[in-house]
Protein backbone atom coordinates (compact mmCIF):
# COMPACT_ATOMS: atom_id res chain seq x y z
CA UNK A 1 0.00 0.00 0.00
CA UNK A 2 1.11 3.27 -0.64
CA UNK A 3 2.86 5.36 2.01
CA UNK A 4 0.45 8.36 1.66
CA UNK A 5 -2.43 6.40 1.37
CA UNK A 6 -1.53 4.77 4.72
CA UNK A 7 -0.57 8.67 6.27
CA UNK A 8 -4.04 9.51 5.06
CA UNK A 9 -5.94 6.70 6.56
CA UNK A 10 -4.41 7.41 9.94
CA UNK A 11 -5.91 11.19 10.26
CA UNK A 12 -9.46 9.93 9.68
CA UNK A 13 -12.11 10.55 12.82
CA UNK A 14 -15.36 10.29 10.12
CA UNK A 15 -16.46 8.72 7.48
CA UNK A 16 -18.82 10.31 4.58
CA UNK A 17 -20.59 8.48 2.01
CA UNK A 18 -22.69 8.77 -0.76
CA UNK A 19 -25.60 6.26 -0.97
CA UNK A 20 -26.62 5.91 -4.93
CA UNK A 21 -24.13 3.73 -6.71
CA UNK A 22 -21.40 4.04 -3.55
CA UNK A 23 -23.80 1.70 -1.05
CA UNK A 24 -26.43 0.61 -3.61
CA UNK A 25 -25.67 -0.78 -6.63
CA UNK A 26 -27.47 2.03 -8.45
CA UNK A 27 -30.41 -0.11 -9.34
CA UNK A 28 -33.96 1.75 -9.18
CA UNK A 29 -36.28 -1.20 -8.87
CA UNK A 30 -39.76 -0.16 -9.25
CA UNK A 31 -43.05 -2.35 -7.95
CA UNK A 32 -46.49 -2.84 -10.37
CA UNK A 33 -48.03 -0.04 -8.00
CA UNK A 34 -45.10 2.66 -9.21
CA UNK A 35 -42.99 2.42 -5.50
CA UNK A 36 -39.49 1.82 -5.31
CA UNK A 37 -36.86 -0.28 -3.49
CA UNK A 38 -32.61 -0.15 -3.60
CA UNK A 39 -30.84 -2.66 -2.33
CA UNK A 40 -27.91 -2.29 0.36
CA UNK A 41 -25.35 -4.78 1.48
CA UNK A 42 -25.05 -6.24 4.91
CA UNK A 43 -21.91 -6.07 4.84
CA UNK A 44 -21.57 -1.93 4.55
CA UNK A 45 -23.96 -1.89 7.64
CA UNK A 46 -21.45 -3.95 9.69
CA UNK A 47 -18.89 -1.38 8.70
CA UNK A 48 -20.86 1.22 10.24
CA UNK A 49 -20.78 -0.57 13.52
CA UNK A 50 -17.32 -1.30 13.30
CA UNK A 51 -16.50 2.02 12.43
CA UNK A 52 -18.75 3.09 15.04
CA UNK A 53 -17.25 0.71 17.95
CA UNK A 54 -14.18 2.45 17.05
CA UNK A 55 -15.22 5.84 17.59
CA UNK A 56 -15.35 6.65 13.92
CA UNK A 57 -18.88 7.82 12.70
CA UNK A 58 -20.41 7.81 9.28
CA UNK A 59 -22.16 10.40 7.49
CA UNK A 60 -24.63 10.00 4.61
CA UNK A 61 -24.85 13.20 2.30
CA UNK A 62 -27.20 12.27 -0.59
CA UNK A 63 -29.00 14.36 -3.39
CA UNK A 64 -31.76 12.35 -3.02
CA UNK A 65 -34.18 12.60 0.09
CA UNK A 66 -36.20 9.23 0.19
CA UNK A 67 -37.72 7.44 3.11
CA UNK A 68 -35.85 4.37 2.32
CA UNK A 69 -32.66 6.12 2.67
CA UNK A 70 -33.47 7.17 6.08
CA UNK A 71 -35.21 4.03 7.36
CA UNK A 72 -31.83 1.95 6.22
CA UNK A 73 -29.62 5.03 7.86
CA UNK A 74 -31.53 4.61 10.77
CA UNK A 75 -31.45 0.73 11.41
CA UNK A 76 -27.72 0.85 10.44
CA UNK A 77 -26.89 3.82 13.71
CA UNK A 78 -25.83 6.09 10.79
CA UNK A 79 -24.92 9.07 13.23
CA UNK A 80 -26.17 11.85 10.58
CA UNK A 81 -27.81 12.45 7.28
CA UNK A 82 -27.49 15.06 5.35
CA UNK A 83 -30.36 14.95 1.96
CA UNK A 84 -31.15 16.70 -0.64
CA UNK A 85 -28.08 18.25 -1.04
CA UNK A 86 -27.22 18.96 -4.37
CA UNK A 87 -24.08 20.78 -3.59
CA UNK A 88 -22.16 18.20 -1.30
CA UNK A 89 -19.28 20.58 -1.02
CA UNK A 90 -21.29 23.02 0.82
CA UNK A 91 -21.91 21.12 3.81
CA UNK A 92 -18.20 20.28 4.78
CA UNK A 93 -18.22 23.30 7.05
CA UNK A 94 -20.97 22.83 9.02
CA UNK A 95 -19.83 18.48 9.46
CA UNK A 96 -16.02 20.12 10.54
CA UNK A 97 -17.71 22.37 13.61
CA UNK A 98 -20.35 19.80 14.45
CA UNK A 99 -17.59 17.02 14.86
CA UNK A 100 -14.49 19.26 15.89
CA UNK A 101 -12.61 17.81 12.91
CA UNK A 102 -10.14 19.26 10.41
CA UNK A 103 -10.87 18.67 6.57
CA UNK A 104 -7.44 15.96 6.74
CA UNK A 105 -9.43 14.17 9.20
CA UNK A 106 -12.52 12.98 7.13
CA UNK A 107 -13.13 10.61 4.84
CA UNK A 108 -15.51 10.45 1.68
CA UNK A 109 -16.35 8.03 -0.23
CA UNK A 110 -18.28 9.12 -4.06
CA UNK A 111 -19.19 8.31 -7.38
CA UNK A 112 -20.40 10.55 -9.66
CA UNK A 113 -19.50 14.41 -10.79
CA UNK A 114 -21.60 15.64 -7.69
CA UNK A 115 -19.27 14.54 -5.48
CA UNK A 116 -15.85 15.60 -7.14
CA UNK A 117 -15.51 19.14 -5.11
CA UNK A 118 -16.29 17.22 -1.72
CA UNK A 119 -13.63 14.54 -2.91
CA UNK A 120 -11.08 17.33 -3.67
CA UNK A 121 -12.14 18.92 0.17
CA UNK A 122 -11.14 15.68 2.59
CA UNK A 123 -8.69 14.38 3.86
CA UNK A 124 -9.48 10.78 1.93
CA UNK A 125 -11.33 10.24 -0.80
CA UNK A 126 -12.35 6.82 -2.28
CA UNK A 127 -14.59 5.51 -4.58
CA UNK A 128 -16.33 2.06 -6.14
CA UNK A 129 -14.56 -0.08 -8.70
CA UNK A 130 -17.24 1.50 -11.08
CA UNK A 131 -16.80 4.93 -9.93
CA UNK A 132 -16.84 7.30 -13.12
CA UNK A 133 -13.32 8.25 -14.57
CA UNK A 134 -13.29 11.25 -13.26
CA UNK A 135 -13.93 10.25 -9.55
CA UNK A 136 -10.97 7.73 -10.08
CA UNK A 137 -8.45 10.49 -10.97
CA UNK A 138 -9.17 12.44 -7.90
CA UNK A 139 -9.91 9.70 -5.56
CA UNK A 140 -7.11 8.19 -3.10
CA UNK A 141 -7.85 4.92 -3.51
CA UNK A 142 -10.49 2.63 -5.73
CA UNK A 143 -12.30 0.07 -3.69
CA UNK A 144 -11.93 -3.46 -5.39
CA UNK A 145 -15.85 -3.38 -4.86
CA UNK A 146 -18.67 -1.97 -6.89
CA UNK A 147 -21.16 0.30 -5.47
CA UNK A 148 -23.59 -1.70 -3.75
CA UNK A 149 -21.00 -4.89 -2.95
CA UNK A 150 -19.38 -3.43 -0.06
CA UNK A 151 -17.54 -0.50 -0.57
CA UNK A 152 -18.23 1.33 2.68
CA UNK A 153 -16.94 -1.97 4.35
CA UNK A 154 -13.81 -2.28 2.55
CA UNK A 155 -13.39 1.53 3.40
CA UNK A 156 -13.57 0.59 7.18
CA UNK A 157 -11.65 -2.71 6.84
CA UNK A 158 -8.97 -0.22 5.36
CA UNK A 159 -9.21 2.44 7.96
CA UNK A 160 -8.72 0.07 10.71
CA UNK A 161 -6.39 -1.65 9.30
CA UNK A 162 -4.46 1.15 9.24
CA UNK A 163 -5.40 3.16 12.69
CA UNK A 164 -4.88 -0.17 14.47
CA UNK A 165 -2.75 -2.20 13.02
CA UNK A 166 -1.97 -4.78 15.91
CA UNK A 167 -6.05 -4.89 16.41
CA UNK A 168 -7.78 -7.88 15.30
CA UNK A 169 -10.60 -7.79 17.20
CA UNK A 170 -12.65 -4.68 15.92
CA UNK A 171 -16.43 -5.76 16.93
Amino acid sequence: MKKSIIQKCEKIKVVLTDVDCVLTDGGMYYTSEGDYMKKFHTRDGMGVSLLKKNNIPTIIITKESTKIVRKWAKNMNIKKIFDGIIRKEEILDEIIKSFDVKKDQIAYIGDDVNDLELMKNVGFCATPNDGILLAKEIADYTCNCKGGEGVLREIADLLLTIQYPNKKDWY
